[in-house]
């Protein structure tokens, strides 16, 4: 019950806030007054956050402000998808478990398909996630090597004018990738890791005329392909291997005319057997509970600003 409390019972006060009731601890009992579909929605968050306890989860104040939200929508069962066993563990022995049920589609579809598009927000663990299971596939051996790749939309696919060798010039890009794998890994094994070429990291222009086969590839901020990239890379898939292609069409930095390969192919593709399209929302924002404040008011505003358009060609 402590545990589910929190510190100063801030936990309850979460679920006061988010469901609208007002609750009370009587002896080992939560009590909760208001009206009767709020009560409801209340128990199940408190009975979803104890059954999670009991299956070990650590219960901190997102997780309950999620549960809550859940419970809100009426989907408050959905948090015991949750429940389970980590994604991988880290170079120093810590458990990386999907924290959101967006997430935990997010894993399943990877691991049940081919290709697999993580489409949300920034900080919904797309990325991570991704490179999380790359390194877990290379250490049960079932790929011989995890490829990184992301459009230099910044510098036009020419990269030319970079200092240093081609490893050197896709550095700044890939930054989130190289972070991940140091975590995962730990620096030692990463750098073996890399001098042997058991990881790639190339621009994805590199990857016209190749095909990838026993290797696990992610392309990152894939909404910044145009059509042709994105068909291009796609069509790089070889025996044995997993692509995923992760991106947030609300940040397209593509010049003005190009369309988004990413757009285009999760509206082509979707339905292709072998293929997984997960759409994440501001709900699987994991990092600062800030962040989803702010992709949620960014939202609201392309939300007002779409309609004040339509108002204006109606007019």
């Amino acid at each position: 019950m402590q545990r589910i409390l929190g510190a100063y019972d801030e936990n309850l006060k979460i679920i006061e806030r988010e469901l609208g009731v007002e609750a009370r601890v009587d002896g080992e009992d939560l009590v909760f007054r208001g009206d009767d579909e709020s009560v409801e929605k209340a128990a199940v968050a408190a009975e979803n956050l104890l059954a999670l306890e009991n299956g070990g989860e650590a219960i901190s104040k997102n997780l309950v402000t999620y549960c809550a939200e859940l419970a809100r929508e009426g989907k408050g069962e959905d948090i015991l998808k949750l429940g389970g066993g980590a994604v991988a563990v880290t170079a120093r022995g810590k458990p990386v478990k999907c924290k959101t049920v967006g997430q935990r589609r997010y894993v399943d579809g990877i691991k049940k398909n081919q290709i697999t598009f993580g489409v949300g927000p920034a900080g919904t663990g797309k990325t991570y996630l991704a490179v999380c299971l790359a390194v877990q596939a290379m250490k049960k051996k079932l790929a011989d090597k995890i490829i990184l790749t992301r459009p230099a939309v910044e510098a036009g696919e020419k990269l030319g004018f970079l200092p240093g060798d081609l490893q050197n010039k896709v550095d700044p890009y890939l930054r989130p990738l190289y972070d991940a794998l140091q975590e995962m890994l730990g620096l030692e094994t990463y750098v073996k890791y890399m001098e042997r070429g058991s990881i790639e990291i190339a621009p994805l222009a590199y990857m016209r005329g190749r095909t990838l086969s026993n290797a696990f590839i992610i392309l990152d901020e894939a909404q910044n392909t145009t059509r042709e990239q994105m068909k291009m890379f796609l069509t790089r898939l070889g025996d044995g291997s997993k692509m995923v292609v992760t991106g947030d069409v609300t940040q397209i930095d593509l010049p003005d005319g190009k369309k988004s390969g990413l757009l285009h192919a999760i509206s082509v593709l979707d339905g292709v057997e072998g293929v997984s399209i997960i759409r994440l929302t501001d709900k699987d924002v994991v990092r600062n509970p800030l962040v989803m404040r702010i992709v949620r008011a960014y939202e609201a505003e392309a939300s007002r600003r779409d309609k004040g358009g339509q108002e204006k060609t109606e007019q």
